[in-house]
């Protein structure tokens, strides 16, 4: 039996407890300053889970952030991160106060991300080592969670599949075997950039993929457009994987990662019908981000449009439209807020 803090009380957060718990742990989740409300709501509500519709085990402990530092003053064996990526600075200075001067143990991420640094792409994995290296930690070793595993499968023990990345292999096949079950199948890398970088970009490609009905054809009905998009559908996906490859790498990771879980697993799961794929169908109709985001979903936050506002002027001083053409006419179509138009002749 291992110590397992969860922080964040979260869907995701909360989801992965349960296949934690059914490997005998001694689970216990850590809500954040901001979800305090949310946990008094919850456990007056017999622990049932709003964002998963699921009630959370009476053997899984969650408490209030004033716990916190009792918490993981203890001995933990793993810290999974459960927050959101605006999240990372506010938690690097919780560890940081807790940690400096002693022993931090293994983190895992559960939260994916790319942002610019100092005009250089910065995974979420390298900003909290930074992070957390700055404010005096020197010993750090951080694993993240790639794959297709939405919140409420895992919570209802669907069968999922999901790949632990660390650069140390042997760490990733640690903390996998602690958590795979006979529902959660855990496999391990050690391309972290890979299955980062994949974990972070689908989501622009998800909009892409969840476009595909609005701009399969401009000559025919809206009936035959619902019973014959999924040809160009296939279309993007193909070349979404092709333009992933070419970026993974350009980020150090592995091109034959694109093709696994954390790739093109978990492109097929959000290109389905999660949030970025619903904002690329409404951008396939033809609307702008800016319209489509205060029409249709305006208090919904799109990973994936928020990272295409990131990284935009890094990706166009990096590539160019013959290079990654599906990759830029998504970012700046959003970015410019204009109708999407893409260039199909430079598709591979």
């Amino acid at each position: 039996m291992s110590k397992i803090i969860i922080i964040g009380a979260g869907a995701m957060g909360t989801a992965f407890s349960i296949p934690c718990l059914d490997n005998n742990h001694d689970i216990n989740i850590v809500g954040t300053h901001l979800e305090n409300d949310f946990i008094d709501r919850l456990k007056k509500n017999k622990n049932l889970h709003p964002g998963l519709n699921v009630q959370v085990p009476s053997q899984i402990k969650i408490f209030k952030f004033e716990k916190f530092d009792e918490i993981l003053n203890s001995k933990v064996d793993l810290i999974v991160l459960g927050i959101s990526s605006k999240g990372i600075e506010w938690v690097a200075d919780q560890l940081s106060r807790l940690y400096k001067g002693k022993n931090l143990p293994n983190l895992l991420m559960l939260t994916k991300g790319l942002s610019i640094y100092k005009n250089n792409y910065e995974l979420l994995v390298d900003k909290l080592e930074r992070l957390l290296f700055e404010k005096g930690i020197s010993s750090i070793n951080i694993s993240a969670v790639g794959g297709p595993c939405l919140a409420a499968g895992l919570a209802n023990k669907v069968h999922s599949s999901v790949v632990i990345a660390n650069k140390n292999i042997s760490i990733a096949k640690k903390i996998a075997d602690m958590l795979n079950t006979s529902y959660y199948h855990t496999s391990y890398s050690d391309d972290l950039n890979g299955v980062e970088v994949s974990a972070a970009i689908k989501n622009i490609f998800s909009m892409a993929v969840g476009a595909a009905k609005g701009l399969c054809s401009k000559n025919i009905s809206d009936k035959v457009r619902e019973n014959n998009y999924l040809n160009t559908a296939s279309a993007l996906i193909k070349q979404s994987v092709f333009e992933m490859e070419i970026f993974v790498e350009h980020l150090k990771g592995k091109k034959e990662t694109v093709k696994g879980l954390a790739g093109l697993g978990d492109l097929y799961v959000s290109s389905g019908g999660g949030r970025n794929a619903k904002m690329g169908a409404y951008i396939g109709e033809g609307l702008t981000f800016t319209e489509a985001k205060k029409t249709k979903m305006e208090k919904v936050t799109v990973e994936g449009a928020d990272l295409a506002k990131e990284i935009a002027k890094k990706v166009n001083e990096d590539f160019d439209e013959k290079k990654l053409p599906l990759m830029l006419g998504m970012i700046n179509a959003i970015v410019e807020d204009k109708e999407l138009e893409l260039n199909w002749e430079a598709f591979r």
